[in-house]
């Protein structure tokens, strides 16, 4: 909520009004429930997967090959401790040589999108790319999982 809308429902006697800095947009884009037009839509945040297979910056390939395979997808993310997505590793970098650390193998920066997309709009985006999945975050980069064109 803005602040003006905040400080107005002060003003009309609510007790527990709370400013929500960031905005309507971010509230909603981590999920949080909402009320009036987007009130129970589904969003992909919502019905992303979290089976795909993660590894930190400083793991080796080697180590994180047996996660893949064991994964239904082809790749893993490389993420911060908190969950930020920094990268990917794609099969290529997978089948490369064991020794190599994430960080220097992983495809840095993969695309992403944001968890209050709806499964029409996250459909027609996928198509349009050309592309099977995408991984979901929330606003702050933090993975909420990953979405597939057929679970849509």
């Amino acid at each position: 909520m803005s602040p003006r809308a905040a400080c107005r429902l002060e003003t009309l006697g609510f007790e527990e009004v709370y400013d929500y800095v960031e905005g309507k947009a971010d509230w909603v884009a981590r999920g949080l429930p909402t009320e009036g037009d987007r009130e129970g839509e589904r969003r992909i945040g919502q019905l992303a997967r979290r089976d795909v297979a993660t590894c930190a910056l400083d793991e080796r390939v080697g180590d994180v090959r047996s996660r893949v395979e064991a994964s239904p997808y082809g790749f893993a993310l490389v993420v911060a401790g908190d969950d930020i997505v920094l990268g990917r590793l794609r099969r290529a970098a997978l089948e490369g040589d064991p020794d190599v650390r994430a960080e220097a193998a992983m495809e840095p920066g993969p695309s992403t999108v944001r968890f209050d997309l709806s499964p029409a709009e996250l459909a027609e985006r996928l198509d349009r790319r050309d592309l099977r999945t995408a991984v979901v975050t929330t606003p702050d980069g933090t993975l909420a999982g990953l979405m597939r064109r057929e679970d849509l």
